[in-house]
């Protein structure tokens, strides 16, 4: 049996789609925080399960049975350590075999206050015994493309990233690139994955896509790690919030949102999809 946690998340979706076109919806475990919206998933046949990352006796039970966990990490910054806590201590209680997380990026040396959380999760792993494997994710191109809209009526593209390499990949090709490592038939124990997208873009080109699709003029507006944070806080994001993002730009702008590995492409089959297919504004 396979546990996936946040499987009502975006990215949780998109795991439990493309695991359903590997093994039988009676294999898969959703684990969800309101089971009431997951109804859906229970009538495909998948078990849906209460847990909690921050209701921690929710998560011993919801894992009976679970032989792999996919630990989708949690969405509240600040609040990741001790959730990803207690389901590793629940995922130890119920003698998982291997535990699949998603992280982020070159963790272990990436120098983005984002990776602060899940460097120390990693090591939690570590120190818990479980079999592992780390998915570090890189960038989600929907990071960009989800304000494609906006940013055309506008005309321009903020960002505090200068001219640094974004390597993304939509959800969806690092949702696939997790179910094939849950469904493998090699061990993948001890093994880390930095997952990237196939081809990268800058901001610059970001922009020049998007006045290419739209047929309007767009143009990319260099910011300060600053300014660029005062932007995304008038835009309506928490401070906090806006705070690491506007550090992660600052950072891609040195090279820390780009990889080549290679890893993504050879775990799916297939390079991932670009910008240009994922932001189809035609």
């Amino acid at each position: 049996m396979i546990a996936i946690t946040g499987a009502n998340g975006q990215l949780g979706r998109l795991v439990i789609q493309s695991l359903l076109q590997r093994v039988s919806a009676d294999q898969l475990i959703a684990l969800v925080r309101t089971p009431e919206k997951a109804e859906d998933l229970r009538e495909l046949g998948i078990a849906v399960r209460e847990a909690d990352y921050d209701r921690p006796e929710t998560l011993a039970p919801a894992l009976v049975g679970a032989d792999k966990l996919l630990l989708i990490s949690g969405s509240e910054v600040g609040q990741r350590v001790p959730q990803h806590r207690a389901v590793i201590e629940a995922a130890r209680e119920a003698g998982v075999k291997l535990l699949a997380y998603t992280s982020l990026l070159k963790a272990d040396s990436s120098p983005l206050a984002l990776a602060a959380e899940h460097k120390v999760t990693e090591q939690m792993i570590a120190e818990s015994g479980i079999p592992a494997v780390m998915l570090r994710n890189g960038w989600y191109t929907e990071n960009y493309t989800a304000q494609a809209p906006g940013l055309v009526e506008l005309g321009m593209v903020a960002g505090a990233a200068a001219e640094g390499q974004l390597a993304t990949a939509p959800r969806a090709d690092y949702a696939e690139a997790a179910a094939v490592v849950l469904t493998s038939q090699e061990s993948q124990a001890g093994k880390v994955y930095e997952l990237a997208g196939s081809s990268a873009f800058t901001l610059t080109e970001f922009a020049e896509e998007l006045a290419k699709q739209s047929g309007r003029k767009v143009e990319f507006i260099p910011m300060s790690q600053e300014q660029f944070a005062g932007v995304l806080v008038g835009a309506g994001l928490p401070e906090g919030f806006a705070g690491a993002l506007a550090d992660a730009e600052a950072h891609a702008a040195s090279g820390w949102l780009f990889d080549d590995s290679g890893d993504l492409e050879r775990l799916i089959g297939r390079p991932s999809m670009p910008l240009s297919a994922t932001l189809n504004l035609a």
